[in-house]
């Protein structure tokens, strides 16, 4: 057994354990921690882009989205979320932005792993005290007339961004919409 092998079995080992004690003490058990552990590789940023199409074509589904992403995620086959799922919506005024300052909150289950960055004490700290200089350094700078909203994610409750439908895509189909929306426009560091 190589050192890597060795390690990789002895952290296998200790979450295996933790994993029994939970089940002993009547927290949890083997079958929801397998639940759980499924749905994690549910998650893509594809279905996030699912939900955003949908929103730019079915008016009733984008105001759905924004008052219970949970129902919204739901009615498109996404039910596995454990969490809250607030959905805020850009607009030429606005644009919105996410962070989870204490930890690194993300709606995994949904959008898959977050991105190494989002976990980085630069960014969740930076990110509320001067958002804008934290999107230039993404690449995205917005005017003086837009007004930047920073939300910090918490464990109960997990956030996406809806982005501002491109001009000149009246005639894309769902699948098309998608396939421009980005796991950083649905964090907020990207436009569409």
């Amino acid at each position: 057994m190589t050192e890597h092998e060795h390690a990789s079995a002895a952290v296998a080992e200790r979450a295996r354990l933790l994993e029994q004690r939970l089940i002993d003490a009547g927290l949890t058990t083997d079958g929801e921690i397998d639940g759980f552990i499924a749905s994690m590789y549910k998650g893509t940023p594809v279905n996030g882009a699912r939900m955003v199409a949908r929103a730019w074509t079915d008016p009733e589904y984008r105001e759905l989205l924004l008052t219970d992403g949970n129902a919204a995620g739901a009615e498109l086959g996404f039910d596995w979320m454990a969490y809250q799922l607030r959905v805020v919506a850009n607009s030429a005024q606005e644009h919105n932005v996410i962070v989870c300052t204490l930890c690194s909150c993300y709606p995994v289950s949904l959008l898959g792993p977050s991105p190494g960055w989002y976990k980085s004490f630069a960014y969740r700290s930076r990110t509320v005290r001067e958002p804008r200089a934290v999107l230039a350094e993404f690449g995205l700078t917005l005017g003086d007339d837009v007004t930047v909203r920073v939300w910090d994610s918490t464990s109960e409750a997990r956030y996406m961004v809806l982005p501002s439908r491109p001009p000149g895509t009246d005639t894309m189909s769902p699948d098309e919409l998608a396939a421009l929306v980005t796991r950083n426009a649905l964090i907020g560091t990207a436009l569409v």
